[in-house]
C-alpha cells in the first residue's frame, strides 16, 4: 500500500495561516478522493476537507468552512490544505488519505480511507 506524506505543520498564533502539503503519488489517477483529517489528543480522527479528483468537488466540515481550502497541483502530485484564520481549537495532528468514491461522493468515514502517513502537527496558540 502506498503511504502518503504530509508536511507543512507548525506553531502559529491564532488568526494566522498555514499551508499543509500531501504528496499523493500512487493516488493521482482520476477515481480517487483525497481528504484531510485531523486528530486532537483524546479525540477521534475526523475529516475536515475532501476533494474529488474526478470532478473537483470539495466538501468541508462546518467548523472550517470559509477558512480552509483543499486543492491539488496535479503536476506535482500534491494536495494542499490552506488554513487561514486559525483558531486554538484547530490544534491537532493533520493527516491526508485517499479513498474511492461511494455512489459518486467522497466518503467521510476514516475507515473508507487508506494510505495514512505520519501526520503533521498543527498548534495554534492564543
Amino acid at each position: 500500500q502506498v503511504h502518503l506524506a504530509e508536511s507543512g505543520g507548525g506553531s502559529v498564533q491564532a488568526g494566522g495561516s498555514l499551508r499543509l502539503s500531501c504528496t499523493n503519488a500512487g493516488y493521482t489517477n482520476r477515481g480517487y478522493c483525497m481528504a484531510w483529517f485531523r486528530q486532537a489528543p483524546g479525540e477521534e480522527r475526523a475529516e475536515v476537507a475532501a476533494l474529488d479528483l474526478n470532478d473537483g468537488r470539495t466538501l468541508y466540515v462546518d467548523s472550517v468552512k470559509g477558512r480552509f481550502t483543499i486543492s491539488q497541483d496535479s503536476a506535482k502530485n500534491t494536495v494542499f490544505l490552506q488554513m487561514n484564520n486559525l483558531r486554538p481549537e484547530d490544534t491537532a495532528v493533520y493527516y491526508c488519505a485517499a479513498a474511492t468514491p461511494i455512489k459518486g461522493d467522497c466518503p467521510t468515514s476514516k475507515y473508507q480511507y487508506k494510505g495514512w502517513g505520519q501526520g503533521t502537527q498543527v498548534t495554534v496558540y492564543s
